[in-house]
């Protein structure tokens, strides 16, 4: 295991790559994971996170109004609108210590769950509910295998039946990187709907871990702008189907277009080995990135 701080070069091991590798594992796990305190469908629902937990809410709260289970608003947790009234207001944090998330919860009069990765946190004191995915929780300050989880077993409590995608992720584990995404000098990353979120947590994984020029946008706001700067030698990544006429017109700029079948968030997991194979080609340690910590507390 490399020292906090340092440089990597190679094949040598860090916590983030355990950690990405783990993940058929722990969806396994959270599969498995019995809970209480979630949303029913009807209630309207705000979804808080911070970063990475962020992006998450985004996904789960689009995933539940395309359900049809009632209205659900996303906000990252600095963001929160105390007026605004809610059935119940579900927080994700990994590390159960952000000002941010713990401020939320303590200022809201609705009902609250978190999901978490340390229930011996502060974060048990401030939500009326905890859901523990201890199982799932990290050493590397790059978030990945905790999100992933939480995120499915927020989509198996909508309905969905998941139980594939332990195996789907642990192929996507082994299916080469294509070399056009490994030497790309800049990555977009494009989602629909609830897969907008995992477009923003993919281009956050590649600036966390490896300082890379990545961005992300709703797909079909792609063409008005952002898609200026494809060109040759940088890459498109659509998580989902692409929209009528997309494909086409990424490929006529020659960036080189990237699409997965199967379900978008093992595409995720294929972000995240993009995210430690370019950090790793770079001589960094994605266990430490630049200016980050493992959790925000303010004074």
């Amino acid at each position: 295991m490399i020292h906090a701080g340092s440089s990597i070069r190679g094949g040598t091991v860090t916590y983030l790559r355990d950690e990405i590798a783990s993940q058929p594992e722990t969806w396994a796990r959270a599969l498995e994971t019995s809970v209480s305190g979630l949303p029913t469908p009807g209630e309207r629902v705000a979804v808080i996170g911070c970063g990475t937990s962020y992006y998450m809410a985004q996904a789960y709260a689009a995933r539940r109004e395309a359900a049809g289970q009632g209205e659900t608003d996303p906000f990252p947790a600095s963001e929160f609108p105390f007026a605004r009234p809610y059935d119940r207001v579900v927080a994700l944090t990994r590390s159960g210590t952000t000002t941010e998330v713990l401020a939320a919860l303590a200022a809201t009069e609705a009902p609250t769950v978190a999901l978490t990765a340390d229930p011996s946190t502060p974060i048990s004191e401030a939500a009326g509910t905890v859901i523990a995915l201890d199982f799932a929780d990290e050493k590397s300050v790059v978030q990945t295998r905790f999100a992933t989880s939480a995120l499915l077993l927020l989509r198996t409590s909508l309905g969905e039946s998941l139980t594939a995608l332990p195996a789907e992720a642990a192929r996507a584990l082994e299916t080469p990187l294509a070399p056009e995404l490994l030497a790309a000098e800049q990555v977009t990353f494009l989602g629909t709907g609830w897969t907008t979120g995992l477009a923003n947590e993919a281009a956050l994984k590649l600036r966390e871990a490896a300082q890379a020029w990545t961005e992300s946008y709703h797909a079909m706001e792609y063409r008005h702008g952002p898609i200026s700067i494809a060109a040759p030698g940088r890459a498109v990544w659509v998580f989902g189907p692409a929209p009528d006429g997309l494909a086409e017109e990424v490929r006529a700029t020659g960036a080189h277009l990237a699409q997965d079948d199967g379900d978008p968030l093992v595409s995720l997991v294929r972000a995240h080995r993009l995210a430690e194979a370019v950090a790793r080609s770079r001589g960094l340690n994605p266990d430490q990135p630049r200016n980050l910590t493992r959790s925000v507390i303010l004074a």
